[in-house]
């Protein structure tokens, strides 16, 4: 398990209700399904279309997590 942050960005953040959060876990496929049983529906939609950097690389859900690593959850901006 690695313990670090979440960082959520628009329609992300308007869904969580927060900028950011900690986790603790050992991938970012468990952080996305640890945010989503804690958020609920709401933020599982926006999720369902986030790309999602761990320290500034895009990575997949199987990604492992290291510790102190930042996610940064990014919804589709402008149509992108």
């Amino acid at each position: 398990m690695a313990t670090g942050t979440v960082r959520f960005w628009a329609a992300a953040r308007a869904a969580a209700g927060q900028a950011e959060q900690t986790y603790d876990a050992a991938t970012l496929g468990a952080v996305v399904a640890a945010l989503e049983a804690e958020h609920g529906a709401a933020l599982a939609k926006v999720l369902a279309h986030c790309s999602f950097l761990v320290d500034g690389v895009r990575a997949g859900l199987d990604f492992a997590l290291s510790e102190g690593a930042e996610i940064v959850v990014l919804p589709p901006f402008a149509g992108g």
